[in-house]
């Protein structure tokens, strides 16, 4: 950060006072500040373009006009510059330890890329993929990146009916799977999920597998076979808002949300996030991912710096909680990142690495997924390092990035992230639109990003994406969470303002829940909510209608089962509740957002208006149920 102040300073004649100076500059004049990414970070473009930003709007802002760029020519720049300095480092539950090179990892990528291109994928096409954190998916995603081929990854822990929920819809042409894995010392097969994917993705030409188990399906490609041509790399030059990949956030209704976002917006987003971490070549990072989370994607910000990315693949909690930790001690890590959650059981655990551990090398630690509590700072600072960085980030899957987190330059407070990143015209506003200081609002965006989403697949006019951020302020981001930013420029996340699950960090919209739920004969209606305190652990109760059954021990378990099997078991509620009926509005929607608000504590008066819904009465179980469980007020 001070390295870009400077260079502000000798190459564009800026000075600044101070951070918030320097954020106020970076959201003022967004051509100014993004093209300094660009030049700082020497991101290279294969075709120049004279303008920045074309269109100054959301959505529909137009970034980098005519330039074209490729992102995975921009990862793999290290191959030439530290051919021999360790890119990746894999730490598996299910297959040991390894190391891979910059000049291997360039080789794997140019050796699948090649066989891709004989498969008929091209520029556009969809790659999916089924695999856990590990090497196998950074070099399929980067040799489908290589081609102009578009990318999507699924966790294999996920159910079969979730992943088709988000393959269906993207149509793709090539499946890379691993048939199964170990986690928590348990070998887990995945053979007859990936058959009820394959069968339910009829687009798909080919399938390449990762064989855990001897057998190999008729009608697959081992992933072996893939990887060890002599081939050269070859970059498909595209344009700079061409299709990378597509992520999914949850929609509340409906399927979830398919993010198409570009190679140039990533790359600059990820440039740009690299400064608020702190990280350079020669650093190794690791961050404690499922492949499912966007965090996966966020290891790119290491990799294009010319970090070394440490993976872990397996259960954090295996044989115990300071599994993790021996990783990060043993391979020297600098920089650690977690799930708010983690820390949380770690402190439970009364786990104390740094006196059972080497820390040393371990510079920074990074959070997000949910609030961290001061608690966890407290934590944090008694456990792991008195002296460590503790920069807590918040953002989505909906932008690959961040809004606010951490800056070196700046004090950490306890419960605060530091600042608001920059480029990121972060506001608090209250329901009329007036911005907040020092209380609770809307978190907002005022201001395009070269990250947010190009568009969501077949989302042909562009109704589902400004329903989903547009809605409420037009012209103005409204991420659906709760955020308070501070006098000195810090903020405060209070957790989701919206009716989306948030379960350790993943996402899901509720629809995927009633889909496992509501297929059962037992159930006849159901609501579900995510219960984010600041303070305390999120609770997640899932309320039944039943058909005329007893909600019993069994059939509960039932409902669990199903959740596991169809959607995730992170998903699994920490409480079943028999209700008589689901309260709805005139039109028949489902009132998450008013019950979710209820039960955090809100005003039974103001949270719905009973003349909006169907059955008002059924709200007054809720209401008797927030007070019989103490809700807070």
């Amino acid at each position: 950060m001070a390295e870009f102040i400077q260079w502000l300073l000798d190459n564009r004649g800026l000075r600044f006072d101070d951070y918030n100076d320097l954020w106020r500059w970076s959201v003022e004049d967004l051509e100014g500040f993004w093209s300094a990414i660009r030049d700082f970070f020497d991101i290279r473009f294969s075709a120049a373009c004279d303008t920045v930003l074309a269109e100054r709007k959301m959505p529909g802002a137009v970034w980098f006009p005519g330039a074209k760029v490729n992102f995975a020519r921009q990862m793999l720049r290290y191959a030439e510059q530290s051919p021999e300095f360790t890119a990746l480092v894999m730490q598996s539950e299910t297959f040991g330890r390894s190391e891979m090179t910059w000049t291997e990892l360039s080789a794997q990528v140019a050796s699948v890329a090649e066989n891709l291109r004989s498969m008929g994928v091209g520029q556009g096409d969809r790659v999916v993929a089924i695999l856990p954190n590990t090497e196998t998916a950074i070099i399929a995603f980067l040799a489908t990146a290589s081609i102009g081929a578009i990318w999507s990854l699924c966790a294999p822990d996920m159910g079969d009916v979730a992943i088709l929920d988000r393959f269906r819809q993207i149509e793709p042409k090539v499946l890379v799977a691993q048939d199964g894995y170990v986690h928590g010392g348990k070998k887990i097969d995945r053979r007859d999920l990936l058959e009820k994917v394959r069968n339910g993705l009829p687009s798909l030409e080919h399938t390449v597998l990762v064989s855990v188990f001897d057998d190999t399906p008729e009608g697959t490609t081992d992933w072996a076979d893939l990887t060890g041509d002599n081939a050269s790399l070859h970059f498909e030059d595209v344009p700079f808002d061409h299709p990378l990949w597509v992520v999914y956030s949850s929609g509340t209704t409906g399927n979830p949300k398919p993010i198409v976002h570009g190679h140039g917006g990533i790359l600059l987003e990820g440039a740009k996030q690299s400064l608020h971490q702190d990280l350079r070549a020669g650093d190794r990072f690791c961050w404690l991912t499922s492949s499912g989370w966007v965090m996966w994607n966020a290891q790119f910000v290491a990799l294009g710096q010319g970090a070394t990315v440490v993976m872990f693949d397996g259960a954090p909690n295996h044989p115990d909680m300071l599994e993790v930790w021996r990783c990060v001690a043993r391979e020297r890590v600098n920089y650690f990142g977690v799930g708010a959650a983690f820390i949380t059981l770690c402190a439970k655990s009364g786990i104390r690495p740094r006196e059972e551990l080497d820390l040393s090398a371990l510079v920074s630690l990074g959070t997000t997924g949910s609030p961290l509590t001061s608690d966890g700072y407290e934590w944090v600072y008694e456990a792991v390092d008195p002296d460590i960085w503790l920069a807590p980030i918040s953002g989505g899957t909906d932008l690959c990035g961040a809004f606010v987190g951490g800056n070196p330059m700046l004090p950490v407070r306890a419960g605060e992230m530091q600042c608001r990143f920059l480029g990121n015209a972060v506001r608090s506003f209250d329901p009329q639109g007036n911005e907040l200081f020092d209380e609770v609002g809307e978190l907002v965006c005022a201001e395009p990003l070269p990250s947010m989403p190009l568009f969501f697949w077949g989302d042909e006019d562009g109704s589902r994406l400004h329903d989903s951020y547009f809605d409420t302020y037009p012209g103005i981001w409204q991420h659906g969470d709760w955020i308070e930013i501070t006098s000195e420029g810090g903020a405060v996340i209070y957790g989701r303002s919206d009716a989306t699950i948030n379960r350790k960090g993943l996402r899901l919209g509720s629809s995927e829940i009633y889909q496992a739920v509501e297929g059962l004969d037992e159930v006849l209606d159901s609501l579900v909510v995510d219960l984010e305190y600041l303070g305390r652990e999120s609770f997640m109760p899932l309320f039944v209608v039943t058909a005329g059954v007893p909600l019993d021990d069994a059939l509960k378990e039932k409902i669990n089962s199903a959740i596991r099997s169809s959607v995730s078991a992170r998903f699994v509620p920490n409480e079943i509740i028999q209700i008589k009926e689901v309260p709805r509005t005139l039109s028949g929607k489902k009132l998450e957002v008013p019950v979710k608000k209820l039960l955090l504590g809100g005003d039974p008066d103001k949270v719905v208006n009973r003349d909006s819904m169907a059955n008002p009465e059924s709200f007054d179980f809720f209401v008797a149920y927030a007070q019989e469980q103490g809700m807070p007020r």
